[in-house]
């Protein structure tokens, strides 16, 4: 009788257990997403939808793959609806299942598995310092950038966002910039080669662009290196490959 009885009770303790948990604890599961928390920005009951040039990328981005493999299409679809949206919030993944017709839970999967897709909130701009080692022992040392942004913007970098919605500050992985060590990642942009001075200047920049300011002192400055070369040629010129390169019209001056 026991053994009869035993799997029955599980049974029945499972199929109770997600609606306790979601009762009990807020957490949303499927057909929502696993591990998310409805809050009043992001929940599945605020609408979202592609706008009509955006739909009109959707129809291009669909061209490249066969109609049966659509669904390979949830990565950039989640790109544009984070780019249109802010943040990649549960509406945005559910609207991107329905048009790629696809179970829900496969693209919170995505979603949630790639740090490119911010599952919350980011402010105007998202500040991303990498402190891998190339990073942390290249030029100044990303720690001095971390220390930097943190007094400039009064936030730590574990995500938090500034009182004014403007900046989100993390701290990431190597961000393949190794070369023009220290550097961080603002949104698409890529600023290198920094100092404290440089950064503190590029953060009043981007605050007074933000605001409107007129201040010509305080222009953004390009993506790329800070220091004044180009890319990642060596600073101090080219020293090597500087004499005619060996090949078969070339012989030794001595022969």
């Amino acid at each position: 009788m026991a053994s009869k009885l035993c799997p029955m009770l599980l049974r029945t303790a499972i199929r109770a257990a997600p609606e306790l948990l979601e009762r009990n604890s807020g957490l949303s599961l499927p057909p929502r997403c696993e591990g998310h928390r409805n809050t009043p920005d992001n929940n599945p009951e605020l609408p979202f939808k592609f706008t009509a040039q955006n739909e009109a990328i959707i129809a291009e981005i669909l061209k490249r793959y066969p109609p049966q493999y659509k669904k390979a299409a949830v990565m950039p679809l989640l790109d544009l609806g984070q780019r249109q949206h802010g943040f990649c919030s549960i509406s945005v993944m559910n609207e991107v299942a329905r048009v790629l017709e696809m179970p829900p839970m496969r693209v919170y999967e995505v979603a949630s598995f790639y740090t490119m897709y911010n599952r919350t909130p980011v402010g105007k701009y998202h500040v991303q310092v990498c402190t891998t080692t190339p990073c942390q022992l290249g030029g100044c040392g990303s720690d001095i950038i971390v220390k930097t942004i943190k007094e400039e913007l009064g936030v730590s970098h574990g995500g938090e966002t500034t009182p004014d919605g403007l900046f989100t500050f993390v701290e990431v992985e190597c961000l393949g910039a190794c070369v023009n060590a220290p550097m961080v990642q603002i949104n698409d942009d890529y600023y290198e080669d920094l100092t404290p001075e440089t950064t503190k200047q590029l953060l009043q920049a981007l605050k007074a662009s933000a605001s409107g300011g007129g201040n010509t002192a305080l222009k953004v400055p390009a993506p790329g290196p800070l220091s004044g070369r180009q890319t990642c040629e060596n600073s101090a010129g080219p020293t090597n490959l500087m004499s005619e390169p060996w090949g078969t019209e070339t012989t030794r001056s001595d022969l």
